[in-house]
């Protein structure tokens, strides 16, 4: 890549207002009522599309039939019995009428149901009676503002079919679709636990994209901290750091729910499907590998700087020390022949002014030889 190409990529300094903002992905406000009973269904979050979009695939190895905004949403209820592999996906978790129709219909447990819409969901794995639940965060690169940007993905997973809720349109997915729709690989030949693996597969895969772009940064950043680091050099890192603790907290609780996923007895996961599951979760374990080396890596960079800073300051320390150390013999020199007495010989004398001269120059001579000799110059 270009040094004015990765030059883009380096965070600016942030503002304190944006500084706020950012924090405010970390501690999440809750909006429902103190009191609310478990299980009511209330957004929790931003509403970030205008309209829900609803698409489905439903396939199998010799067909395959695609639909892009679904309007009558009761034209999904007969797929629950299908033979075929049903892919059922929404963007938008806003319309909690829609989403509680579709589990209602589905038999979906109403916390499941209130997990989905109330987004900021630690990423985890619940069994249930003829399904799973699946909590994923997909993290994106928002390249304006400089930071990874985190949306919760809820999967469920059942005998035939899988429910993916996402807060927004634009996701790891299309990949996926591809593959459906050109019956690549395997995926048409196998039943619904083969396509969440494919989902969560991509999710992860992303997070490489995003270390990737990070890792980037940090070694423009590092290039900077070792020929001339700035003040901004510090905010920077301290934005890296926090980017790597967002997906940091995405990829930490993951690897419990890709173990869980390879280690459970759900009737619902096959002994072939669990071979890629546990392929996936070593990805897992190398992307969290990869973002505890970078964050060791700024925080190793973040006492380069301070180090750095103390050599500069040093440098400069030193310096006036030698100035200082040069101009206080002269001061007192001049001091003294600066006083006005009447009885002062050299005063009178015509060579008193050129013998003070002399005085002062051979002073500083001496005291530069010394200096000299003692390597400090």
């Amino acid at each position: 890549m270009a040094i004015n190409s990765v030059l883009d990529l380096v965070p600016k300094p942030l503002n304190p207002v944006r500084r706020l903002r950012v924090l405010g992905r970390f501690v999440r406000k809750q909006f429902t009522k103190p009191g609310t009973a478990p299980g009511t269904i209330v957004h929790t979050g931003v509403r970030k599309v205008e309209k829900v979009r609803v698409s489905t695939f439903d396939f199998d190895e010799m067909t395959c039939t695609e639909l892009k905004d679904v309007e009558d949403i009761e034209s999904l209820f007969d797929l629950r019995d299908s033979p075929t592999v049903t892919w059922v996906n929404i963007d938008g978790l806003h319309d909690t009428a829609l989403i509680e129709k579709l589990g209602v219909h589905y038999g979906f447990h109403p916390l499941v149901l209130e997990d989905v819409v109330h987004v900021g969901q630690r990423p985890k794995l619940e069994e249930h009676e003829g399904y799973l639940y699946i909590v994923l965060s997909q993290l994106e690169w928002e390249g304006d503002q400089h930071m990874v940007v985190e949306d919760q993905v809820s999967l469920i997973l059942g005998p035939n079919y899988v429910f993916s809720f996402q807060e927004q349109a634009g996701d790891d997915f299309e990949s996926v679709r591809e593959r459906i729709r050109q019956a690549k690989g395997k995926v048409r030949k196998q039943s619904a636990d083969y396509l969440a693996y494919m989902l969560i597969d991509a999710t992860v895969d992303n997070y490489f994209v995003i270390l990737e772009r990070l890792g980037e940064i940090t070694e423009q950043i590092e290039l900077e901290l070792l020929e001339d680091p700035l003040p901004t050099t510090i905010q920077r890192l301290h934005q890296i750091k926090r980017e790597l603790l967002v997906v940091r907290r995405a990829i930490w609780p993951l690897r419990d729910v890709l173990s869980g996923l390879n280690r459970g007895d759900s009737p619902l996961i096959s002994e072939s499907t669990r071979v890629y599951f546990r392929d996936v979760h070593d990805h897992a374990v190398q992307v969290l590998d990869t973002a505890e080396t970078l964050r060791d890596v700024v925080g190793g960079m973040v006492e380069v700087y301070l180090a750095q800073v103390s050599i500069k300051t040093n440098e400069t320390m030193k310096v006036l020390t030698m100035m200082a150390s040069v101009f206080i013999p002269l001061t007192f020199i001049v001091g003294v022949y600066g006083m006005n007495f009447e009885f002062m010989p050299e005063l009178h004398a015509s060579w008193g002014y050129p013998a003070v001269w002399a005085v002062m120059i051979g002073v500083t001579a001496g005291i530069l030889l010394w200096f000299r000799r003692q390597r400090w110059l």
